[in-house]
């Protein structure tokens, strides 16, 4: 039961959605301070400002909401490059290393590629010998 349960959790797909849907968050996470400290500012200009940490009144002195928070963003920013480096040394090195060790290339570069001559197809793989999309034969 035990052996089923790790096999399942330890197939390439679910890792690789894991690890998708993680950078997604943080991604989000990313999205979410450029637009509550760069832009958000920038249209509460329009309404009507002090100092409150790296960046530039944009109104009123003391107006928070009319603040372009460039420190905040650059927070995020930092945030972001930690956070994806735990992943990539927690979660994606030691899958590689265990995927590598039952024989299976996980997070591999993409191989080799040709451009068919005749239909301008980019995507052919080098050791092809013919395309897949018009059928034309290739030259190795």
């Amino acid at each position: 039961m035990l052996r089923g349960f790790k096999n399942f959790l330890m197939r390439g797909d679910i890792v690789v959605v894991a690890v998708g849907l993680i950078v997604a968050l943080a991604f989000s996470t990313l999205i979410k301070s450029f637009t509550d400290n760069v832009i958000n500012p920038i249209i509460a200009r329009a309404q009507g400002g002090r100092t409150f940490g790296l960046g530039w009144q944009l109104g009123r002195p003391g107006n928070k909401a009319t603040f372009l928070d460039i420190g905040s963003f650059i927070s995020a920013v930092i945030y972001f490059i930690i956070f994806m480096a735990v992943v990539y040394f927690l979660i994606v090195v030691p899958y590689k290393k265990f995927q590598s060790r039952r024989g299976v290339a996980a997070f591999k570069e993409p191989g080799a590629v040709k451009t068919c001559p005749a239909c301008l197809s980019e995507d052919i793989p080098a050791a092809a010998s013919k395309c897949r999309y018009c059928g034309t034969a290739q030259h190795p």
